[in-house]
């Protein structure tokens, strides 16, 4: 039996994907955005160690106000995407209640291994982070770079798994125009691709980087203005990409 390491769950979620939405907060990340709002995942062997049937028998008590709404389960974290083989076998056991399924994630898939493929087969939605596409920027921002994730994206492409790319605007990285520009023409061609959630930067994650003793690098940085979320909106609607803020 797969054990998964998880952070927390929210069995009310209403941003992570459509309808409501029980969300398990899997434990671990590889990336180190600045802006990380869950700073206190990044640890790979924190969280508590958690059956498939323990989550379940929780999803399956929710499932009519999930269905209701039109929701269902979503894996965020952290990085889901490090725990695929938990991920995918949770996966399946809502497939097979009829609970609708969504992968958060920021596509760092080190290897493409069948698990990958297995997860993807019983993903009915994936919520992408793309974080920026300059490749220095990005490393300045997460400390790692792009190429997985827009390797990743291209893969989802190649599938055409359904996904929705999230995208945050902060000063200072993603605030300008041709950033903007560039992420609209590298996600054009993929048909599979719904729409952009343009995620306007918030600074509620500092008390969890206090909590480590550690420096909120972006604690004076202000959220962006609903000028600037229309500016860069209108970058990928001119290029016929739904987007919204």
């Amino acid at each position: 039996m797969t054990l998964g390491r998880i952070h927390s769950v929210e069995s009310f979620g209403t941003v992570d994907g459509p309808g409501i939405r029980y969300i398990a907060f899997m434990q671990g990340c590889l990336m180190r955005c600045q802006y990380c709002h869950n700073r206190d995942t990044w640890d790979l062997d924190g969280g508590k160690e958690v059956s498939v049937d323990e989550i379940m028998s929780q999803v399956i008590s929710y499932q009519p106000f999930l269905e209701a709404s039109g929701g269902g389960i979503t894996a965020s974290g952290g990085e889901a995407i490090l725990q695929a083989q938990f991920v995918s076998e949770l996966f399946k056991a809502c497939k097979s209640q009829g609970v609708h399924t969504c992968l958060d994630t920021n596509g760092f898939v080190r290897k493409y291994e069948p698990v990958i493929d297995e997860l993807l087969d019983n993903t009915d939605l994936v919520l992408l982070d793309i974080k920026q596409m300059d490749d220095a920027k990005h490393i300045e921002l997460t400390k790692v770079s792009n190429h997985r994730t827009l390797q990743f994206a291209q893969y989802l492409a190649t599938r055409n798994i359904k996904t929705w790319i999230r995208y945050v605007v902060v000063a200072g990285f993603t605030e300008d125009v041709e950033s903007a520009i560039a992420l609209a023409e590298f996600i054009k061609p993929m048909s599979n691709v719904e729409k952009v959630e343009l995620l306007p930067y918030h600074p509620l994650g500092e008390h969890k980087w206090q909590a480590f003793g550690e420096t909120y690098t972006l604690a004076d940085i202000s959220p962006p203005s609903t000028e600037i979320m229309q500016r860069i909106q209108q970058v990928f609607v001119d290029r016929g990409i739904n987007a919204t803020f």
